[in-house]
């Protein structure tokens, strides 16, 4: 699934909004079909949780908690 992150915990439960299922193969649950469905918002439970990850890649910033010297 993938989905817009809007809040999580220290159990690593997830809330995801705009969120989409991938849909496996009825015949081969390692695979992924071209199958979606949406669901909204969701809750996913921690324990469920196996892969973190941006989907279009992510942006270095500079280090806001850093103390300039001076």
């Amino acid at each position: 699934a993938s989905g817009v992150l809007k809040g999580y915990d220290p159990l690593l439960n997830l809330v995801l909004d705009n969120t989409t299922e991938y849909q496996r193969d009825p015949d081969d649950p390692f695979k992924l079909t071209e199958d979606t469905r949406q669901l909204g918002l969701v809750v996913c439970r921690g324990t469920s949780v196996v892969l973190i990850c941006p989907q279009d890649g992510m942006e270095a910033i500079p280090n806001p908690f850093v103390q300039q010297e001076g």
